[in-house]
């Protein structure tokens, strides 16, 4: 499905993204190393409680490109929140495979591990309480990963880059002051600057403005566009925001533990010479040439049970089966 929004900013996206690819292929060396800087091929996650065992990822499938900017979306329960939990490395995965960059996520030692989330990850709480310790100041929050990790060379080093990441994400005028001093927006533009201070590949960010009003989290989410534009880190954000989901290039929705679908939207000029944002939307097929309908497709054709397919020289047509068409006849 194809929708069209004409809107000031979209030229601003278009750059953010080019020069988020151009930093990205910085990093990577070259441009031979762009492709699949996080991979999840039939992964699958079990939780076992008292012996009820619970699927939270059912064989899901996922690429994202090195220097992306992605959003997960995705009902409560969906499995939304087990994949970050996964990729960041707070969360072992039962089956399949999962990579970030060099790292096999079902494969790490408890050393390997603890090196991967101090020096390839970084992560945003949706909680603000959760990403910043309120006895140091905004400046010291920042400095304190780097002096942890033994990075970024003297306390003068450390200190010039906390605060150029602090004025990167826009609140430099806050290095001075405590968590209990700054805002909520405040608080979570430092925690995005305190979650790259150790310069990771890849940035998670946990409904990151779920706390905040919409002009707020705004604000929060543009201090992620610029740190993915800047510095070129791949970001991945869940969030139940769509204001937030409609601001990147690509959405992908989780449904039932498996990706379900996925939006992209490209800038393009239209007939008037106004640039217009375009998105469209794609199912997700696996492997196994299996793909999730979209629920209002389902809903409104009361498809259930099975459906009938039929083969078009240039695409599949679906159709209501039987007892779902023969319901719905009777019904009108």
């Amino acid at each position: 499905m194809t929708a069209t929004a004409q809107t000031p900013t979209v030229p601003d996206l278009a750059a953010l993204q080019a020069r988020a690819a151009e930093r990205a292929a910085q990093r990577a060396g070259g441009q031979h190393r762009l492709r699949g800087h996080i991979v999840c091929d039939g992964l699958v996650r079990i939780f076992k409680t008292e012996g009820v065992e619970v699927v939270a990822l059912q064989g899901l499938d996922l690429v994202i490109d090195r220097g992306e900017l992605v959003a997960i979306v995705g009902a409560s329960g969906s499995g939304k929140s087990t994949l970050l939990n996964i990729l960041s490395g707070l969360d072992t995965p039962t089956a399949g495979i999962a990579r970030v960059g060099d790292y096999d996520l079902l494969d790490l030692s408890a050393r390997r591990r603890l090196s991967y989330r101090r020096q390839m990850v970084g992560f945003v709480w949706q909680q603000t309480g959760r990403n910043l310790l309120p006895y140091l100041t905004a400046l010291e929050n920042v400095e304190l990963p780097m002096q942890l990790a033994g990075r970024g060379g003297g306390r003068r080093a450390r200190r010039q880059r906390a605060r150029e990441l602090l004025d990167m994400v826009g609140v430099g005028y806050c290095a001075d002051r405590r968590p209990g001093q700054l805002s909520g927006g405040e608080q979570q533009r430092c925690a995005v600057a305190v979650a790259v201070a150790n310069d990771p590949e890849v940035l998670f960010a946990d409904e990151p403005t779920g706390e905040l009003d919409e002009a707020t989290g705004a604000e929060v989410f543009a201090a992620l566009r610029t740190i993915n534009a800047e510095l070129g880190v791949t970001i991945v954000v869940v969030t139940h925001d769509h204001a937030v989901a409609e601001q990147v290039r690509r959405t992908v929705a989780i449904r039932d533990g498996r990706t379900a679908s996925e939006v992209r939207r490209t800038a393009r000029i239209g007939a008037d010479g106004n640039t217009e944002l375009v998105a469209e939307e794609y199912a997700v097929l696996d492997r196994s040439g299996r793909m999730q309908l979209p629920a209002p497709f389902v809903e409104a054709l009361s498809l259930r049970d099975r459906v009938r397919l039929n083969l078009e020289p240039d695409h599949v047509e679906v159709r209501p089966g039987d007892r779902a068409r023969n319901e719905r006849e009777a019904g009108a």
